[in-house]
């Protein structure tokens, strides 16, 4: 309990120090309303869309209930208009198949593939209305030589919204409220049931959230890690380009143009302690090493492993007719993935803005000369 609230204090604490720095706190205080009061004009927008989605559902299943109810025959036109707006969830070319109804006997006939067959057979069985169904489809295994059958998009049958990638609003709605009251739930009631269904319910939370399916997510191509950002930028800079890489090349100058890049401390062996920064003002350290020079060309890094923050990058230099064209590439996971760099953008630690201000930085101070002095020999070589 006191580690906790020690824990809770260091939070409070650190926020505190964040929003009321003298010097930079009123303009963090006016970014975190700002994005604030946009997440809930999104929060609203989101919330008008699912409801009017949920109540459209209820209305259409209400309105199919009542037809199930009904006891007296449905008029043929009618029941084959009902069964051809189902038969395209189960067929891949509905308009080969032909539907005749008459007293609620139905009979199919036309091309259908093999692979398609029972599940229209079944679903035709399942329409309300339908007593009997007379199967005189044409079943081919494959589409060659039946041009009503080639082309079109395979079906998968008819599956519930939450087994598809796309979730529908409303369904979101109904599986964050579900999911967020087990984690409550789990906080509140601690048990070994309750914190596997607190896990449970924030797994499904968090996927209610996230509009995209889980294989959508920012990744770095071609890596495969859903939780590994990566941003780029490409920047013109009128200083030759012995003097922008050698500025670069000596990651001790970062601080003069990096605003969240406290200290960097070179080690032995071409490696790097590194002090920045983090969400809130918490500063947060890591090692990284070196991976590749080429001189006037290109400079490779990686935080060493086991880092709390997990990157690595790439800057090239080409030489232009006005000066120096930079390319730099940077990947990286945050510690608490997505959600951790969702967090982090609310408190002002944008990765994306902060690299675009930084580089915009380090252009001014390239051209206007305003370089430091150079580090000892000793460095270059180590690093070259």
């Amino acid at each position: 309990m006191k580690r906790s609230t020690a824990l809770y204090g260091v939070l409070v604490g650190a926020t505190a120090m964040y929003l009321f720095d003298p010097d930079r706190g009123r303009a963090r205080r006016a970014i975190v309303r700002d994005k604030a009061a946009s997440g809930v004009c999104r929060l609203e927008d989101a919330l008008d869309v699912a409801f009017r989605d949920l109540r459209n559902r209820t209305t259409g299943l209400l309105a199919e209930l009542r037809s199930w109810l009904r006891t007296g025959p449905v008029p043929d036109d009618v029941l084959v208009d009902r069964i051809r707006s189902h038969i395209g969830r189960v067929v891949s070319h509905p308009r080969a198949v032909e539907v005749t109804a008459r007293d609620g006997n139905v009979t199919l006939s036309g091309p259908v593939l093999a692979a398609e067959h029972k599940n229209l057979y079944r679903c035709v069985a399942l329409v309300p209305g339908v007593n009997r169904v007379e199967d005189q489809l044409e079943v081919h295994e494959t589409a060659e030589n039946v041009p009503a059958l080639q082309g079109g998009a395979p079906r998968s049958g008819v599956r519930p919204d939450i087994f598809q990638e796309n979730w529908a609003p409303a369904t979101r709605l109904m599986v964050s409220t579900l999911g967020g009251s087990l984690a409550v739930n789990a906080l509140r009631h601690k048990t070994p049931v309750n914190a596997a269904l607190g896990l449970i319910g924030s797994t499904l939370f968090l996927r209610a959230l996230n509009p995209k399916p889980a294989k959508r997510m920012p990744t770095l191509a071609p890596s495969q890690d859903t939780d590994i950002l990566s941003y780029q930028k490409t920047l013109e800079i009128a200083a030759p380009v012995d003097e922008v890489f050698e500025f670069w090349a000596h990651y001790e100058n970062f601080p003069q143009f990096m605003s969240n890049v406290r200290s960097i401390q070179m080690k032995e062996g071409g490696s790097s302690h590194w002090v920045v920064a983090g969400p809130a003002g918490v500063p947060v350290e890591w090692d990284a090493v070196t991976t590749h020079v080429e001189p006037n060309r290109e400079i490779g890094w990686k935080t060493v492993p086991g880092s709390i923050v997990e990157h690595s990058g790439v800057v090239r230099f080409e030489p232009t007719a006005e000066g120096t064209r930079i390319d730099v590439k940077l990947s990286y996971s945050p510690p608490a993935g997505v959600l951790g760099d969702a967090v982090a953008k609310l408190f002002g630690a944008d990765p994306k803005s902060e690299m675009d201000t930084d580089l915009m930085r380090l252009k001014t101070l390239l051209e206007s000369r305003k370089l430091p002095p150079e580090t000892a020999p000793e460095r270059q070589e180590a690093l070259h």
